[in-house]
């Protein structure tokens, strides 16, 4: 088909007009037009690219959202390898590097340049007559894998400059901010998934993902740093370089300062020791290089790391307590987790003894042994973690924490899927994963079967009465009531909230049976779109695969689960007892699919701003007048000001109404058909 010439305008026209508004919105904080202008915009250039096929580029806005899954990570050799930077860790060795630069040069040298160290994964951009064309991470320095499909999903970085040169080729951090952090951990504990460690382990994964609209969703983002090969522009400095990249519409993190000497680095350094706190996005310390070109050039670098640059590295946050013991605890799903057995030290108000350290890779990153000396903190200001090891008091001797082979409950031995972080006990009949799943399935949001609490689950598990989750139906409240420290009126009191328990609502009864990948969300849109067990046994793959908020690697696990034998047998079970295998139409309780998410409401909506707080409220969230980093989701409408302008700072997510009806679809509610 023949593509009419104002076609081919028009898609260029508006292609050149989003990508003006992405650089205002994502790189200047200055937006223009409304978020429902620019969707009028997206749409038109989609509709437009999907009659005329032909008309598609990779550069095109339309294509940031990612294609289809990768079969594997291609190899690609670095042109200019990615080398490391040495360490330092106070004044005196960073005086000392600074006196070695000297020598070498014969003189100090030309000024210095201070960046923030951010703490992600380090990327090499290449930009092709003005197209980015390939992102590669560092890999060994020498060889990185080719992310570039992840990395165009990156909605800060341009995928076109405007003005180029033929070639750039530029070293960046992609990172993830912690408010991004902050919800997506929150969303896995919905879901029943383990917690990510950190911003930049949760970083490391997303870059990899081989379904780049997976990696789409995680909302990462990215600071450009340096040109590794550049042609057709002249630069003499460091500074001039950061300045050039700002220039093209490529994101430079602002927190950077020239500086004559050495002695001009201190202020630079005590300033952001006590300012990385209000960043939203983690720095682990300052980066100082030689600002002059030929300088750089001329110190050269080792087989490892450059000569030209060091970093200076703050010392981690937290309290310092010594390692008792590491244990490994086995959660519901199977997953063994490594927890560190502390001396007890108090943090935020309250006294900590264990810590987690999250899995067996992050417990090797961090080199933890027993009886070192780390530092603790409290992520979110509640779970503790170590965030670092004080070598200098290692013991002698120590050695590095194994990853069982067995799983130390049952013995069995453990698994580890391919492309998973996760090591796990293959054994659903383990003691550890069966007590876990019972107080999983009788918990808050699931059965919700309150007089069943741990130690009460722990002693029927040990008296034989109870093996799984239908046999909590199989109880005798005799045998309860003689049991030690229960009595008539506590059985009497369990023997009530079961036969409560059997009437809830299928969406309940999903999420409290474990099935990986499967919180509350996934089990609501299950049950909403099947409405029965059922139904929901009866569906293909791709049924479940099409639902939205659901997607392919949650159908395989659902599917997956359903066909177990022993699972079906259980359901059956379950059936026989009276629990509810539907979803009732009129639910008899509220659905609340905002809980625990923090909203502020901003500009000119479509309905009457208390109503739209009124329904946010019925749903579960929290609405508040100011935006805070408390907040989740700024809503902006016509007309947005001040609260829109600190939401884009403070880097809160900012969506229109459009954005909010989808979040409420996604969730398993409906924001205005109540």
């Amino acid at each position: 088909m023949t593509v009419p010439a104002g076609v081919r305008r028009r898609v260029e026209e508006l292609r050149r007009e989003i990508r003006r508004h992405d650089r205002l919105y994502y790189v200047e904080a200055a937006p223009e037009i409304s978020d429902m202008e620019y969707d009028r915009l997206f749409a038109e250039l989609r509709e437009l690219e999907e009659r005329y096929p032909e008309l598609i580029t990779g550069d095109s806005p339309t294509q940031r959202v990612g294609g289809e899954p990768l079969e594997g990570l291609e190899q690609v050799p670095h042109v200019v390898p990615m080398l490391s930077l040495d360490n330092t860790y106070n004044r005196g060795e960073l005086q000392e590097w600074y006196a070695r630069v000297s020598r070498q040069l014969g003189r100090p040298p030309g000024g210095l340049t201070a960046e923030l160290k951010i703490d992600g994964v380090s990327i090499s951009l290449l930009y092709e007559d003005g197209v980015l064309t390939r992102a590669v991470t560092r890999g060994n320095g020498l060889v990185g894998d080719n992310v570039t499909a992840n990395v165009r999903t990156i909605r800060r970085l341009p995928l076109r400059l405007e003005g180029a040169p033929p070639l750039l080729e530029i070293r960046g951090e992609v990172y993830m901010p912690r408010s991004v952090f902050a919800e997506l951990n929150r969303l896995r504990r919905q879901e029943g998934e383990p917690e990510l460690a950190n911003p930049r382990n949760a970083t490391a994964g997303s870059i990899r993902l081989l379904d780049p609209r997976e990696a789409a969703r995680r909302r990462l983002s990215v600071w450009c740093y340096q040109l590794a090969r550049w042609e057709g522009v002249k630069l003499e400095r460091h500074s001039e370089v950061l300045e050039y990249l700002a220039v093209l519409g490529l994101p430079v993190n602002p927190g950077w300062q020239r500086c004559p000497d050495l002695a001009a680095v201190g202020p630079f350094l005590d300033h952001w020791e006590k300012a990385r706190h209000e960043l939203d996005f983690e720095i682990d310390g300052v980066v100082i290089k030689v600002d002059r070109l030929d300088e750089q050039e001329a110190l050269g670098a080792t087989a490892r790391s450059v000569r030209w640059a060091v970093a200076f590295k703050y010392a981690p946050e937290g309290k310092k307590t010594r390692v008792r013991d590491i244990v490994v605890q086995v959660g519901r799903t199977g997953v063994l987790t490594p927890v560190a057995v502390l001396e007890p030290v108090r943090i935020a108000g309250s006294t900590v003894s264990r810590a987690t350290l999250h899995n067996f890779e992050e417990l090797a990153r961090l080199d933890v042994r027993v009886g070192d000396t780390v530092w603790v903190t409290k992520g979110g200001e509640v779970i503790p973690k170590v965030v670092a090891v004080d070598v200098s008091e290692r013991p002698a001797g120590s050695v590095p924490f194994p990853v069982p082979e067995r799983c130390p409950a049952c013995g069995t031995p453990v698994v580890q899927d391919p492309g998973e972080v996760a090591v796990r006990c293959p054994n659903i009949h383990c003691t550890a994963v069966v007590a876990a799943r019972l107080r999983h399935f009788v918990s808050r949001g699931a059965m919700d079967i309150e007089g069943l609490g741990g130690k009460l689950l722990d002693q029927l598990l040990r008296e034989g009465l109870i093996a799984d989750p239908a046999s909590l139906w199989e109880l005798d409240p005799g045998r309860l009531a003689a049991l030690p420290g229960w009595g008539e009126v506590s059985a009497a009191k369990v023997m009530a909230e079961l036969e409560e328990a059997r009437n809830r609502p299928l969406h309940r009864l999903l999420f409290a049976l474990g099935i990986p990948h499967v919180g509350q969300r996934a089990a609501r849109l299950l049950a909403g779109r099947f409405g029965t067990m059922d139904a929901l046994l009866a569906a293909s793959p791709e049924e479940l695969a099409a639902i939205d908020g659901i997607g392919p690697v949650i159908a395989r696990s659902v599917k997956k689960w359903l066909a177990e034998p022993e699972n079906r047998r259980l359901l059956e079970r379950l059936e026989e007892h009276g629990v509810a295998m539907t979803e009732p139409r009129e639910a008899g309780e509220e659905i609340r699919p905002l809980e625990g998410l923090s909203f502020v409401l901003t500009g000119a909506l479509s309905r009457p701003r208390d109503e739209v707080r009124r329904r946010l409220e019925e749903l579960g969230a929290k609405v508040t007048g100011s935006v805070s980093r408390r907040t989740d989701f700024l809503v902006a409408g016509e007309s947005a000001g001040s609260k829109l302008e600190k939401a884009r700072r403070l880097g809160i997510a900012v969506i229109g109404e459009a954005g909010l009806e989808k979040l409420v679809r996604e969730r398993g509610g409906d924001l205005w058909n109540l």
